[in-house]
């Protein structure tokens, strides 16, 4: 077989097709065979070349789509703001992504958010940006004095497990009252540690996400016959 020389406009292929398919037929409901078809001239033997599995091509969707969006790099690269600055504008670029034009995929794969396996895989994940972007900007805010933190490494990952774990329904989920006590002592925590990373325009954004957070537990709730 001649080589492809273009293996990874072939890979975003794939995971563009993917995508279409797990919104219009659901994850559970697609299959392989239905994503080669969408990609419109590829092969079974092309799909498994890049990809082991639906779970493999789900995974690398999501990287995919923080890639293009990755509020963080975003925020690194603004001139004329101090680390805190930038820390802020990282997480309103983030909350206002969360439902963006992908709204529909993450409500197509809603109910994987407890899935053991893609969890471990969330969690390594947000370990890891804790490590290359949050601690980063909040050490430039010590520099700078824009932030008061005793332990930048400590608060980076207190913040990524707050706010990517405890606080979305992948773990434990409740009414709206529960997702806003949560909330509340999240940031109110935070604060007293040196980081009062909410304003008043953060907190409406933070509503919305809220609201959104509470859909998505929903609809598990739904999907796995719990109403």
């Amino acid at each position: 077989m001649p080589r492809n020389k273009y293996p990874e406009e072939t890979r975003k292929r794939i995971l563009k097709a993917a995508a279409v398919v797990f919104v219009e037929k659901g994850y559970e409901e697609s299959t392989i065979l239905d994503i080669v078809a969408a990609t419109d001239g590829l092969t079974r033997g092309a799909f498994y070349h890049h990809f082991k599995s639906k779970e493999e091509v789900l995974s690398a969707i999501s990287d995919m789509i923080f890639a293009e969006k990755n509020p963080f790099e975003a925020a690194m690269r603004m001139e004329g703001l101090n680390g805190f600055q930038k820390l802020q504008l990282a997480v309103k670029l983030n909350l206002t992504d969360f439902e963006d034009e992908y709204k529909s995929l993450r409500q197509a794969t809603a109910h994987l958010l407890r899935s053991p396996s893609f969890l471990a895989e969330h969690i390594n994940f947000n370990a890891d940006a804790a490590k290359r972007w949050i601690q980063p900007l909040i050490e430039e805010g010590v520099r700078d004095g824009s932030l008061k933190v005793e332990n930048p490494r400590l608060i980076a990952e207190l913040f990524t497990l707050l706010f990517s774990i405890w606080i979305p329904p992948t773990m434990f989920s409740g009414d709206d009252a529960y997702m806003w006590a949560k909330a509340e002592f999240a940031i109110a925590l935070l604060a007293e540690k040196g980081l009062p990373i909410f304003d008043e325009e953060l907190e409406q954004i933070g509503e919305q996400t809220l609201a959104a957070l509470q859909e998505h537990s929903n609809l598990i709730d739904k999907l796995e016959g719990k109403e």
